[in-house]
């Protein structure tokens, strides 16, 4: 009998060991991961991090945020650049969220914010009323106050919403749980707009689409727009726990001295990993591969499965693909998994791609013949 809270739907396989794109099982099984973690392990089991990692627990893996602590410096001006932001450091992507929400309320003076309808933002208290999903949100009620939720890619509905007490709106640009649903770039580029004429600040939250995933470092990068606030963990430090939330500078005087923190965010062994990730990012040719190999990975997927009876629409944007189907979700993990490959879903009847952005294209070529083999 287990010691812990079944609240996980685990799968009986586990993963003790992994090179490169591949994971293998405790009876020694070799697995294509296309999953990265939930978009976690953005390079792959990497060398290089792995490398970086070994060499900062020679050194000192932890000092507390009592002290100065250079590799944060380092990595928040390498996620930068010339931007006019300032760092937060933290561990997960809930946490960053959960930072953001506290800077806009505690900055502007207001309360409420607008997110959307099948958001995910993170399953905190703050996070979670951020979410505009009542499935994550039930048994957990009352949620925090003065949350609301527009309809996705209809800035009318924003309008709709917005009174004196709004604060900032919350947004995703490619809902990553709620289906893989990019939002359109004119919608994002009126509502940046709004937001400007409105003096409402925008929080975009790149824990899913950032760090490589899209195609861009940021994947507000591709919608010509520059928020007030975003937000990232997941890929950053390529498997170890990380979150950041970047902010402008004008922001700063509402997080000063005291006023948030956290004891194990930021600390120098997830920071060396991290610094390695985005040196890797940076590499001349880098992006543009990634961009390439997405480009294929879309195209492949449409001719391979587009025209089959039980898929309805292939949409995404980079290495984040969703295949809408009317196929059992549950079976359809389970049949690739069968067959050596791991996939995820997402939303209701989505089942989502999220190949490490490092995959080759011979890769997605043996990842698109099981999932033919499946689909058929």
């Amino acid at each position: 009998m287990s010691k812990l809270f079944q609240n996980y739907k685990r799968s009986s396989i586990e993963f003790v060991k992994a090179e490169g794109h591949n994971l293998f099982d405790n009876q020694g099984k070799k697995y294509l991961d296309f999953s990265s973690g939930i978009g976690v392990t953005n390079l792959g089991f990497n060398q290089a991090v792995l490398n970086q990692v070994q060499e900062q627990l020679q050194q000192i893996w932890h000092t507390p945020n009592l002290y100065q602590n250079s590799l944060q410096e380092e990595v928040a001006q390498k996620l930068i650049g010339d931007r006019d932001y300032l760092a937060f450091f933290c561990n997960s992507g809930a946490e960053s969220n959960e930072a953001a929400i506290k800077l806009a309320r505690k900055y502007t003076g207001k309360t409420d914010i607008i997110s959307f309808q099948n958001s995910f933002h993170g399953r905190t208290y703050g996070a979670m009323s951020a979410t505009g999903q009542t499935k994550i949100q039930a048994g957990f009620e009352h949620l925090l106050p003065g949350f609301s939720y527009a309809v996705y890619n209809d800035l009318a509905s924003v309008k709709e919403l917005i009174s004196d007490k709004t604060a900032a709106v919350m947004l995703e640009l490619v809902q990553g749980e709620g289906g893989v649903v990019p939002a359109d770039v004119q919608f994002v580029k009126a509502l940046s707009q709004l937001c400007q004429e409105k003096d409402i600040l925008l929080i975009v939250d790149e824990v899913q689409t950032g760090i490589g995933r899209t195609g861009s470092l940021f994947a507000f990068e591709q919608y010509d727009i520059e928020p007030d606030i975003f937000t990232l963990a997941k890929g950053l430090a390529n498997g170890l726990p990380i979150g950041a939330m970047i902010g402008k500078r004008k922001l700063s005087s509402a997080f000063g001295y005291g006023s948030h923190g956290t004891t194990f965010g930021g600390n120098k062994l997830v920071l060396s990993a991290a610094s390695c990730v985005l040196d890797q990012m940076a590499a001349e040719g880098f992006l543009s591969s990634v961009q390439a190999n997405a480009l294929y990975l879309k195209e492949a997927s449409e001719q391979k499965l587009g025209g089959l009876t039980n898929v309805s629409a292939i949409r995404g944007l980079g290495f984040l693909l969703g295949i809408q189907t009317s196929k059992n979700l549950d079976e359809t993990v389970q049949a690739a998994r069968d067959r050596g490959l791991i996939i995820l879903t997402a939303g209701q009847d989505v089942i989502r791609l999220l190949p490490p952005i490092t995959v080759s294209p011979s890769e997605i070529d043996q990842a698109l013949a099981v999932l033919q083999d499946v689909f058929a």
